[in-house]
């Protein structure tokens, strides 16, 4: 029973190290990605995103 009990620990470590660890990826790869664009292209892609969702922006 303890050995069952264990062994979903650990799954449920793994699973929550995983988690972070790909937020921790994508957080990067985003400061990457949005630290080499050009600022022209950042302002066209937040604006397209904000008329594309609802959100009025003028």
């Amino acid at each position: 029973m303890t050995s069952t009990f264990n062994a979903i620990r650990s799954n449920a470590k793994a699973s929550a190290l995983l988690s972070v660890l790909f937020v921790a990826v994508l957080g990067g790869a985003t400061l990457f990605i949005a630290g080499h664009a050009q600022s022209a292209a950042l302002h066209d892609a937040a604006h397209d995103v904000r008329h594309a969702t609802g959100f009025p922006c003028h």
